[in-house]
């Protein structure tokens, strides 16, 4: 993992689990880590070219490896996210939060 930027990420995150008992805080662990390591590379991959144009057809385009890349990532650090949001779902807070009550609304209504 990355000094800095990552670092700061994945102490954030860190903190979110801090409700979470032994188990799941050490289950989650790898699964910051590997939220980092995608934001990084989403990251990286944003700054290049998405689409190859024919120089001497431009109707013609198609998808760079990098925008294949990135869409795998982008779908692997979704699943990483609702893994996380699913976990943390499961701690009971004090509080809830105004998207947490927004949610819980809409599930009523089902």
């Amino acid at each position: 993992m990355k000094s800095g930027a990552g670092m700061d990420r994945a102490d954030e995150l860190k903190k979110l689990c801090e409700p979470l008992d032994g188990a799941a805080k050490t289950a989650t662990a790898q699964l910051i880590e590997e939220i980092v390591f995608l934001e990084i590379r989403l990251d990286e991959l944003r700054k290049l070219p998405f689409i190859m144009v024919d120089p001497k057809r431009s109707e013609r385009q198609k998808p760079t490896a990098a925008a294949k890349q990135y869409k795998e990532f982008l779908q692997q650090y979704n699943n990483c996210i609702k893994i996380l949001l699913g976990v943390l779902g499961k701690v009971e807070t004090a509080e809830t939060s105004p998207l947490r009550e927004y949610l819980n609304r809409l599930r009523a209504k089902e």
